[in-house]
């Protein structure tokens, strides 16, 4: 009988009772690292334009974000990548408890004073195809209530595949709030998701939560795509 190998690195489990992945590989998993943009969290250049605000990425500075607040475990490549990876396209869900205790630790300031998590929804189809909603198993496990505040009314394609000039268009209008939405008005909410490449996901969320009355929204994912000079973990 062949010994279970780790979902990240493959190499055989030295304690397979104690969940899929090695220690090795949870260890190698590093935060991101200072200077981070305050309104999405990606990683800040050293070296910034004395005009430009101290705080504030190219990006946030451009456009205006309904995301008040971003943050994620780390960079998505290397152990995180096959980790998350692991529990959405092969069904690990057992991975959303150590991932969900990861998002706790690191994103302890998002989750102060905030109100509930609210997971990015699926489109039916694909929660049928999948089975489950990785982004509600992570919200589960952060210490939060969960609120089914969002639904997905259109189909998308995956955001990752797609250039990012066109991830905002692939969103728009992709989600609509539930009637669970209305008792949050005034309130700080936090998304959840497991990855974040543009934001632009978040953004339509948080977009149609604004809308529906809530005073902030902040958004905590297990990772977040930064550009390779920019990990700085």
């Amino acid at each position: 009988m062949l010994a279970p190998a780790c979902a990240a690195c493959a190499q055989v489990l030295e304690k397979p009772t104690q969940g899929p992945v090695c220690e090795a590989c949870w260890q190698s998993i590093r935060p991101l690292t200072p200077p981070l943009c305050e309104r999405c969290g990606d990683p800040l250049a050293t070296w910034r334009p004395a005009a430009a605000p101290a705080a504030l990425c190219p990006r946030c500075r451009r456009a205006r974000r309904y995301v008040d607040r971003g943050r994620a475990i780390g960079a998505y490549d290397g152990a995180l990548r096959a980790i998350i990876h692991a529990l959405k396209y092969e069904g690990r869900r057992s991975l959303a408890r150590p991932l969900g205790a990861l998002m706790r630790c690191r994103g302890a300031d998002l989750l102060d004073g905030a109100a509930c998590a609210i997971p990015v929804p699926l489109h039916g189809w694909r929660r049928r195809q999948r089975g489950f909603n990785q982004a509600a198993d992570l919200a589960g496990e952060i210490g939060l209530p969960v609120v089914a505040a969002l639904r997905r009314v259109r189909a998308t394609e995956s955001q990752i595949a797609l250039p990012a000039a066109r991830r905002h268009r692939n969103v728009r209008d992709a989600f609509a709030a539930t009637g669970d939405a209305a008792r949050l008005a005034g309130s700080i909410v936090v998304l959840i998701d497991d990855v974040s490449t543009t934001g632009a996901t978040l953004e339509a969320c948080a977009r149609v939560l604004k809308e529906s009355g809530v005073r902030e929204v902040r958004a905590l994912t297990a990772a977040r795509v930064v550009a390779a000079g920019d990990r700085r973990s």
